[in-house]
């Protein structure tokens, strides 16, 4: 590290990294929610996949339990269509549709907090980081999870789920910030599962996560990882409240202890 980050002011005192995870994102508005009780509130987010989805509509000025009512009643079916089989198994132009109804900001520019989206650059094979110009092609993008959902063509290229190199994006944030807080809405723990596409589908990606969020874990100044998220499967979208919950207790309890440690 060079010795003048030492020296140098970083612009954002506390950056906000939201992992990917379906339906487990949802832990991340509990979790916002349990930091701003404690007065702990982001100068700049990043998100791949569903933390891209929290960390737009937080940074659009939805508060923690707002986000959580918008999923509430929303269901896998609802938001995906099946197609024949052409780069992808659904099509996600009713959730696109769905972004740009409840999105008041449009541009990355009319956020009240900045953001930066992670998505896969198919044609390259690269990670991609978006924070100028159109807000809701880098969030359908960084959402298209490969074979499930059709990539999402943004000038010219065709782009997937930020999680397939980068599921944890503590990295595009890490220099600009004096602290970061990692939310990694996916712990892998290997129980038992139901033998079905989406369940087989998620899980192989799990596996696949695991490995590229080491080095992003080893940045964090704090991370909050509840255990127990690895009990629901990424597609539970019934169970978005449980999940809300979970993430705002298992916050809580976490920094009750480390103020006691402190005290």
């Amino acid at each position: 590290m060079n010795i003048l980050d030492f020296i140098a002011n970083k612009p954002y005192k506390i950056g906000i990294a939201l992992s990917g995870g379906g339906i487990k994102g949802l832990c991340h508005a509990g979790v916002l929610k349990a930091l701003e009780e404690q007065g702990i509130k982001p100068g700049i987010l990043s998100g791949v996949s569903a933390g891209a989805i929290v960390g737009a509509l937080y940074a659009d000025g939805y508060t923690p339990d707002e986000i959580a009512k918008l999923f509430e009643d929303i269901s896998f079916r609802q938001m995906t269509k099946f197609r024949i089989p052409d780069g992808g198994l659904f099509r996600i132009d009713a959730f696109e549709n769905f972004m740009f109804r409840n999105l008041r900001a449009k541009t990355f520019e009319e956020l009240n907090i900045p953001l930066r989206i992670v998505a896969t650059n198919l044609d390259k094979g690269q990670s991609v980081v978006f924070e100028k110009g159109n807000l809701i092609d880098p969030i359908v993008a960084s959402c298209s999870v490969p074979v499930l959902f059709i990539p999402k063509k943004i000038n010219g290229v065709y782009y997937v789920d930020g999680g397939v190199l980068k599921n944890f994006p503590v990295s595009t944030i890490r220099n600009e910030c004096d602290k970061v807080i990692g939310i990694n809405a996916s712990p892998l723990v290997a129980d038992e599962y139901k033998l079905s596409l989406l369940n087989v589908a998620s899980r192989t990606y799990h596996f696949m996560f695991k490995a590229n969020i080491i080095h992003d874990k080893e940045l964090c100044d704090l991370l909050i990882e509840p255990v127990d998220m690895g009990n629901y499967d990424t597609f539970d979208v019934d169970k978005g409240r449980e999940i809300f919950e979970l993430g705002y207790k298992s916050t809580k309890q976490l920094l009750e202890s480390k103020m006691k440690i402190i005290g």
